[in-house]
């Protein structure tokens, strides 16, 4: 499973060979720094550690920085694993770039979802509240309603749909890549990914 680090631009759209508007993501995919190799000998498994997006010394432990030091690089703010790549082809230090997704049609964009906080039933599952407002109902528009039975089984049963935190949590979607711009790095991929402008994604093949 290759794959790079980016960071989510923004949404724009490209018109294609018969005048399709075609709504894309800009992702930021690379350049990413090999900062650890990590083998069956040593390690039990075979992967490449990359790292992405430049982080000041200052924001940084003596161990974030003593290991950026062995591959030749500063500090990164994102680091990831990655298996799949070929045994011995790269060494640390080596940057892969973006042309990694040359010859790719689909993608694997996984990024987090926009965090939501507390929310109640109608936004978090779609509930449609309790309905109409006759017979002197009042203040029950956005209630959950019924949660459990009586004397059996005398208890919330689990999986019950109910208020909770919402949101933030790692998403995966297949998408289609559109363009690539290697000069400024970047990957345009058809339709939306999970996450905030400038939030961190994972790109696989």
């Amino acid at each position: 499973m290759q794959g790079l680090i980016g960071k989510k631009v923004g949404m724009t759209s490209v018109f294609d060979d018969n005048g399709k508007n075609i709504p894309c993501t800009v992702l930021e995919v690379g350049p990413c720094v090999v900062s650890q190799v990590k083998t069956v000998k040593n390690d039990g498994y075979a992967a490449l550690q990359l790292s992405f997006d430049d982080k000041r010394e200052k924001s940084s432990n003596k161990a974030e920085i003593g290991h950026f030091k062995k591959a030749g690089t500063g500090p990164k703010r994102k680091m990831a694993e990655f298996v799949g790549f070929e045994e011995d082809k790269y060494k640390i230090g080596d940057v892969i770039t973006v042309d990694l997704f040359d010859d790719d049609i689909y993608l694997d964009v996984r990024g987090w979802t926009k965090g939501k906080g507390f929310q109640g039933v109608v936004k978090r599952h779609g509930f449609g509240g309790v309905g109409g407002t006759t017979h002197g109902q009042h203040n029950r528009l956005r209630a959950p309603g019924s949660i459990g039975a009586s004397s059996w089984p005398s208890r919330v049963m689990k999986g019950m749909r109910m208020a909770g935190r919402t949101g933030g949590k790692q998403q995966e979607t297949e998408l289609r890549k559109i363009k690539i711009i290697p000069e400024s790095n970047l990957l345009l991929v058809k339709g939306a990914v999970p996450g905030p402008k400038g939030g961190y994604v994972i790109i696989t093949k």
